[in-house]
């Protein structure tokens, strides 16, 4: 490795080491303040009388504000930075979620997922082109990767929270669900308020790097983004209309259908398994899939970085993670069932950083920020979607099995459309990522 190739790195790290973190502790919370919902589910229903339909709907019309107000909220990133309008987004998000906690009729429940979708509308794009104003293409795998242990992570520590907190039903006159909602939304809101005082915009803010680092930095990010811009749509309404960019739309939503449609179920699918109630003990082991998760997705971007392969990586996953939710859903064995969640979760999860690489590849400047925020958007509102088919499934055909080979079937869908349109995606050179 050269002195050029050494002195990257040692940016790339230390750039690893100040952001990550923080991005990844917004993520649990945000993660957590979506999925939590799937804890809350029995004790909600008890209180509150809404039916699996009911249930069914306010969990996924979360992603139809969500959908709506993304690409606006990702442009608004765009003009005025990512400290505050991260801020803005946390805050407002953690409050919506802690109202959560007063909703005690369907139509307070609808609104308020509603709600809380359109407070994060920008969240998760907006992080991933905030990456891209700090990560070369060659080590962006990787810084994605990370990222994507939020998921998992809410999961890990999320789980056994949220079942303490549903213990703590009837302190101070608050169900066990209402302090879940409580506790975990203000949390949001206050990791929002250190995000305006933590986060820098870009390299060029940040002085915690040195001038010479600042400059490697932002020489090596400008040379990405003249490559991309020659590969891709140079304005925001040219990468809404790209025929690439709908096409990883649909492979998106695909991915997020099964993706939710496991994760709002999880928890009561583990307590069926388990024979017991939603509490710490199904916590615990609905974290084990998560903690594989975090393994998995150490290990493949960096592999998939390292050797340029994350085309093929990215299929394999996704391919593990469909036949695996099949499994899980007519395994005879709790045992054989929680080892395909494993399997499932990992995939679907470590596929994600892959599947992001894509379009930062040749979308640059405003029009990344427009059409990474289309693609979250519309494939988000696979999450809208899982929900309502999983309950149709398991009503038509009176078993919860059917709802999960749904599941599976969409991601199965998502692996095979995509290789051929990815094909067109600019490969980066492996030897610049080791």
């Amino acid at each position: 490795m050269n002195h050029s190739a050494q002195a990257e790195g040692a940016v790339t790290s230390r750039v690893m080491k100040r952001l990550l973190p923080f991005l990844l502790l917004m993520y649990v919370l945000a993660f957590l303040d979506r999925a939590n919902i799937g804890f809350a589910q029995k004790a909600l229903q008890q209180d509150t009388g809404l039916t699996n339909a009911a249930f069914a709907f306010g969990a996924g019309v979360f992603f139809v504000g969500y959908a709506i107000f993304e690409v606006p909220s990702n442009l608004l990133l765009h003009r005025v930075g990512a400290k505050l309008w991260m801020c803005r987004i946390m805050v407002t998000w953690g409050l919506v979620s802690a109202a959560m906690a007063f909703a005690h009729s369907a139509t307070t429940f609808y609104a308020l997922r509603f709600l809380l979708g359109v407070a994060e509308a920008g969240f998760f794009p907006g992080i991933v082109y905030y990456l891209t104003r700090w990560f070369a293409q060659s080590s962006r795998a990787r810084a994605l990767g990370v990222f994507y242990f939020g998921a998992p992570l809410a999961f890990i520590f999320g789980a056994p929270l949220s079942g303490l907190l549903l213990d703590l039903h009837g302190a101070l006159g608050f169900k066990g669900w209402q302090w879940l909602f409580l506790v975990e939304g203000l949390l949001a809101s206050l990791v929002g308020v250190w995000a305006f005082w933590y986060l820098d915009d870009d390299p060029a803010k940040a002085r915690w790097l040195t001038p010479e680092q600042r400059a490697l930095l932002i020489g090596r990010l400008d040379e990405d983004a003249r490559s991309a811009s020659s590969h891709g749509p140079r304005s925001v309404l040219a990468s809404l209309v790209d025929a690439r960019v709908l096409v990883l739309c649909c492979v998106y939503f695909l991915i997020q259908a099964a993706v939710y449609g496991v994760v709002f179920y999880l928890p009561q699918q583990v307590s069926a398994l388990l024979g017991t109630k939603a509490g710490f003990r199904v916590g615990l082991v609905t974290a084990l899939p998560w903690i594989v998760a975090v393994i998995v997705t150490w290990i493949v971007p960096r592999y998939a970085d390292r050797t340029g392969r994350h085309r093929p990586c990215a299929v394999a996953l996704l391919a593990m993670s469909g036949v695996a939710i099949a499994v899980s859903g007519v395994a005879v064995s709790p045992v054989v069932s929680i080892v395909a969640l494993c399997c499932a979760a990992s995939g679907f999860i470590a596929a994600q950083p892959l599947f992001w690489t894509f379009p930062t590849r040749y979308l640059t400047g405003a029009a990344a920020a427009a059409g990474i925020a289309l693609i979250n958007s519309l494939g988000g509102l696979g999450g809208f979607f899982a929900p309502m088919a999983r309950t149709a499934a398991e009503a038509a055909f009176h078993s919860t099995s059917a709802g999960l080979m749904v599941l599976a079937a969409l991601i199965i869908a998502a692996l095979v459309r995509a290789p051929g349109r990815l094909e067109h995606a600019p490969i980066p050179d492996a030897a610049n990522a080791s």
